[in-house]
């Protein structure tokens, strides 16, 4: 039996990792960079532009929404997204400030 051991590490390392894995695929980096471009957008629209699936789309909208990235609206058969801003400036300064840590621990490696 496997156990799990993420409670082992801090909060803030969780919600990075889960946040990392939230954008790790690259149909959810097209899906951001779509709702980016327009502001919002139906999810229709994005099936229309990419290349995959409604189901495979709402899949990863799905994702994408768990993690907090984006914030959805339904209207009756539509569904409206939008990139939850507050979310991506959080973790774009807890990238940054893992990234500096890191580098002044172990800048003169290799």
């Amino acid at each position: 039996m496997a156990f799990h051991k993420k409670e082992e590490f801090s909060a803030k390392d969780q919600s990075l990792a889960a946040f990392a894995k939230a954008i790790s695929h690259p149909a959810r980096i097209a899906i951001l960079t779509v709702l980016a471009r327009k502001n919002e957008c139906i999810c229709g629209e994005i099936v229309e532009i990419l290349p995959l699936a409604q189901s495979t789309v709402s899949q990863h909208l799905k994702e994408l929404k768990n993690a907090g990235l984006i914030n959805g609206t339904v209207d009756g058969p539509r569904s409206c997204y939008c990139i939850n801003w507050k979310s991506f400036e959080k973790f774009n300064a807890e990238f940054g400030s893992l990234f500096t840590k890191l580098k002044e621990v172990n800048a003169k490696c290799c």
